[in-house]
């Protein structure tokens, strides 16, 4: 093989792994293209405004609507990593994240939590807290980085630590349709429980 040739071969690769990197996850707008979130997270529960009528974002490949400004002060129970898919691309974590007793550390620690397939699962050899209220003190929550920022600082929370979080519930949208909806409610569960987050502030 030929000096030139196997150097257009390097170069090849070169751009295909460029390409790669620039696919691994959706460009974001300007910070001056995001409306501000007026609501400041507490610990006591999640807090939620419902935008009437919703505002509409283009968020590079996909179109958000903005449901409801968003903001919680919670416990990060578990928090899983996800690279393959159409959801990764949008949103690459999930937080089980608890809020009023569920994030106290004592009743924390008894439960056992597991992640798989953007659920969360959780067990416990005996319940320290009514089962009720741990289905409405605790939820999977799929977040979505609204700038390379938020992106990074999301990326530095831990398991076990507090975190802070402003920002919107919204239904992702694809140019073919696809659909990706938040829940609304902290109080249901099963499929189509989670809160999709347009993250903006990590505090």
């Amino acid at each position: 093989m030929s000096l030139i040739r196997r150097w257009h071969l390097v170069l090849l690769a070169l751009i295909v792994v460029l390409l790669w990197m620039g696919r691994s996850h959706s460009p974001v707008p300007e910070s001056s293209e995001l409306p501000q979130v007026s609501l400041a997270p507490v610990s006591a529960e999640p807090l939620q405004q419902n935008l009437t009528p919703p505002a509409e974002l283009e968020f590079g490949q996909y179109s958000l609507r903005l449901l409801a400004e968003f903001a919680l002060e919670a416990r990060v129970l578990a928090r899983e990593r996800y690279r393959m898919g159409r959801e990764a691309d949008l949103s690459p974590w999930d937080f089980a994240l608890g809020w009023g007793r569920m994030a106290e550390p004592e009743i924390a620690r008894q439960f056992t939590i597991r992640q798989s397939g953007r659920w969360y699962y959780w067990r416990t050899e005996q319940l320290p807290i009514p089962q009720r209220e741990v289905e409405i003190s605790s939820a999977n929550m799929h977040l979505i980085p609204a700038n390379d920022q938020v992106r990074e600082a999301l990326d530095r929370v831990n398991s076990g630590s507090t975190v802070s979080l402003r920002g919107f519930l919204v239904e992702a949208r694809g140019e073919d349709g696809w659909r990706w909806r938040s829940s609304m409610s902290r109080e249901d569960t099963g499929d189509g429980a989670c809160e999709l987050i347009l993250v903006t502030d990590v505090l």
